[in-house]
Formats: C-alpha cells, structure tokens, sequence
C-alpha cells in the first residue's frame, strides 16, 4: 500500500516538475508585444507603399501611459471610455515617462481599445484596434512618422491598447531623460523599450504560484512516507 501511494506521488512530482517548467517558460515575455505591433502596422503601411514610422520610445512610454489612465473604463463592446485632457500629456504622462518637455511635439492622432483576455499582437491589431476603415484611415496617414504603443492590464481585467502617432522629427522628440532609465514602469508594455514586459502579457504567475505549491506539497507527503515508514 505504501508503495503503491509513493509510486503514485512520485508520478504526480513528475507531472507537476513539467507544470512548473511550462510555467516558468510561460512567465518570461520572449519579446515586446507592443513593439511586436509596431512591426505589424508598419508591414501594413509599406504594404500600401507608405513609409515605415520610427519606433519611438518616448511616445511608446507615453501611450502606456494612456492606457494606464483609461484601464477602468472599457465598454461591452470593447471600446475606451476615456479621454486624457492635453494637460494630461505635458504634466502627467511626460514627466511620468521623463520625456524631455522642450523635445514634446504634436501628436497627430491616437488608436485605443481594450479586450476582456489577451489576444497577440497580429489578433489585437485586427479585433482591437484596426476594425474599421476610420481606424484604418488613421493607420495609414500620410503625415505620421512616428509611432508608440503601449499595453496594461486592468487588475484581473481587460488588456488594453494605445497607439500614438506624432508628426515630430525622427529621433529628436519625445526624447526620453537618460535613455528612459529613470522611467518608473511597474506594469504594463510599451513598444521601443529594453525594459521587459510588466503584467503585460497573460496572466502565467498564478499559474507558476499554484504548480509550486502543489509540488511543494507532494514533495512533503512524500518525505512523511518515507520517515514514518
């Protein structure tokens, strides 16, 4: 009987081993999503022969930014209830961001949505954020050259989505302090950036909290099988 219920734990250690390591490989975010979407707009404007925009950092911090602020507000039919004020973006979202103030520029136009569960990035640009023509309009402006995309999570709700596109310079706005090293990113993803992902992607931690406590579990009814026995 004893070897029967060691065998049988020694079986589900195993099983749960592999749990945690899927969940370890799971928790570590294999890149940006937010970046990864800045790749898929722009193969959508060179598909039109329209130019590539710059990945801009400090404008990416700044969209993350606007998601972080409008997370509560996602309607039934996933759109942001939300709309930051201008002073919003010069006193709150820069300074937070620390773009430098003199290098701000014009930010012509935005995208916003949200979804209940996290979708990837090539699902997110089509069911999200490019689902109509005015969408796609925006998209595929002339003007733009520059782009930033930020994502976050509500706690223990939907993702959301913002994209910015500005008219400014190539790499002399939205310059960001010290290489952006003094942004505070607690969560969250934000396109342009080396700072890895935050809570930005699927929520694996509970998942990697659960498999630990089970085999930790299993490995101490273990132990008390074979001391006792």
């Amino acid at each position: 009987m004893v070897k029967k219920q060691m065998l049988c734990c020694w079986g589900w250690l195993i099983i749960f081993n592999h749990l945690l390591l899927a969940a370890l490989v799971c928790s570590k975010s294999h890149g940006n999503p937010a970046s990864d979407l800045v790749d898929i707009i722009n193969n959508n404007r060179t598909a039109h022969k329209l130019p590539k925009l710059n990945d801009s950092s400090g404008l990416g911090c700044i969209a993350l930014q606007y998601a972080e602020l409008c997370k509560g507000n996602c309607t039934s039919n996933n759109t942001v209830n939300c709309k930051p004020s201008e002073d919003d973006f010069t006193e709150v979202f820069a300074p937070n961001c620390g773009v430098e103030l003199p290098t701000f520029d014009t930010i012509t136009a935005h995208i916003v949505g949200c979804q209940s569960k996290y979708l990837e990035p090539s699902l997110a640009f089509g069911h999200v954020l490019v689902r109509d023509s005015k969408a796609l309009s925006i998209l595929r402006n002339k003007s733009h050259t520059e782009v930033g995309v930020g994502m976050v999570r509500a706690h223990k709700g939907p993702f959301f989505w913002c994209v910015l596109f500005s008219s400014g310079k190539t790499n002399s706005t939205f310059v960001l302090e010290n290489r952006g090293e003094g942004i505070r990113q607690k969560k969250g993803c934000y396109s342009g950036s080396s700072i890895p992902c935050s809570a930005g992607q699927r929520n694996d931690s509970s998942l990697l909290n659960n498999v630990t406590i089970i085999a930790f579990l299993c490995a101490v009814y273990l132990l008390q099988q074979l001391y006792f026995n």
